[in-house]
């Protein structure tokens, strides 16, 4: 609950975005103390932390040895395309995994019980050139308190040229969404690099919310960051290559990461199994308690590939990381058939996709469904 107390201190909603409403959550029936019950009974009785997990230690080291190996073989040692193309398609895969696991796992403070160590993480995004200050807001408080709430929630809410919930207006264009929004996945993480967060820092407004602007040492780390990621992902490759040629890897590269970090998050929440709960217009209150709505507006997916799981850090295991975003990735496959059966025991539907592909079908069809023309309801006849 850590996420409703943290989206109070968003500044309040003002004449200019008053479609930024706080949606309220009616009280808890039961299920959230249930199923906190039996996954802290889980860890009493296995004798393992829910953070400072070992194999998560290695699993950090895994990865950046992964991700400066292969930038030191693009940048010094591929000599022809045959040799940089799998050396960028391995860095686009090593920065993408330290987005899904350390920082995301800092990021929500489930890496260790020691603050300074989640800070340490969480960062690790500011060198891969976006901004864990600006990651917090969006994510881990906004989406993570109002998920698939139109309007509010900000990870849903991706531009005119997308419509992924049926409350968001449908223009002409949307009928191929399904066609040209994967390929338009591949500049968001361009985007967030070199624009999106600068605007959101120099504006103070992210969508619909006002957010703080970073100061102090948030400030330094974020000017920081970008300075150093765009040393390493640019400066310093065209001291040994052509700079069209820079330019065209760190394409190439941002596009990979793009599109999997955009995939893998659609996945979970923009599919036809997920809701997209609209408040009461009167009262402004949703109908599901908030551990109730995190489940029904979330879908796992190939819950049984280890390997996927290991470089999405757990992401496929997506309503256990809404439940217990403190608690480790690592413990997620072993957590996931409590909160299953709970979920069974309280009569709260809990989805899962059996495979990746599984999901991106249900993702396209979902992008399809939303790019057709709303039902006309006849009027009754009098």
């Amino acid at each position: 609950m850590h996420t409703l107390m943290e989206a109070r201190e968003l500044p309040a909603p003002s004449s200019r975005t008053p479609t930024a409403t706080r949606p309220k959550f009616p009280a808890d029936a039961g299920f959230l103390a249930a199923v906190r019950r039996r996954v802290g009974d889980h860890f009493k009785a296995t004798g393992k932390r829910e953070r400072d997990q070992p194999a998560m230690y290695l699993k950090t080291a895994v990865i950046f040895v992964w991700l400066t190996g292969s930038w030191a073989l693009l940048v010094f040692a591929a000599q022809t395309w045959w040799q940089a193309l799998p050396a960028a398609v391995s860095l686009a895969m090593a920065l993408a995994a330290v987005g899904f696991s350390i920082q995301h796992d800092g990021g929500h403070n489930a890496y260790s019980r020691r603050r300074w160590v989640n800070k340490l993480a969480a960062r690790s995004l500011d060198l891969v050139g976006a901004s864990s200050y600006l990651w917090h807001w969006k994510h881990a408080v906004i989406h993570h308190t109002y998920t698939n709430v139109t309007g509010v929630d900000t990870d849903i809410e991706i531009g005119a040229a997308v419509r992924v919930t049926p409350h968001q207006e449908r223009r002409w264009f949307h009928r191929w969404q399904h066609l040209y929004l994967f390929p338009l996945y591949g500049i968001t993480a361009a985007r967030w690099h070199l624009w999106g967060d600068f605007k959101e820092v120099a504006t103070g407004w992210m969508g619909p919310h006002r957010i703080p602007r970073p100061k102090g040492r948030d400030l330094r780390i974020f000017v920081g960051g970008k300075l150093f990621s765009v040393g390493w992902f640019l400066v310093l490759p065209m001291v040994f290559h052509p700079v069209w040629l820079v330019l065209c890897a760190y394409l190439l590269i941002t596009a990979m990461m793009g599109v999997a970090m955009s995939i893998v998050f659609q996945l979970a929440h923009c599919v036809g199994e997920a809701d997209f709960p609209v408040p009461d217009p009167q009262t402004d209150r949703l109908e599901d308690s908030w551990a109730v709505h995190q489940v029904a507006t979330t879908v796992d997916f190939a819950r049984g590939n280890r390997a996927l799981s290991w470089w999405l850090g757990g992401l496929n295991f997506q309503i256990e990381h809404h439940l217990f975003p403190q608690v480790c990735h690592v413990h997620y496959p072993a957590i996931a058939p409590i909160v299953e059966q709970t979920c069974q025991e309280y009569g709260i539907p809990y989805r899962a996709h059996p495979t990746f592909w599984a999901g991106i079908v249900s993702h396209y069809r979902w992008l399809r469904q939303m790019g057709r023309p709303d039902p006309v309801v006849a009027p009754p006849s009098s």
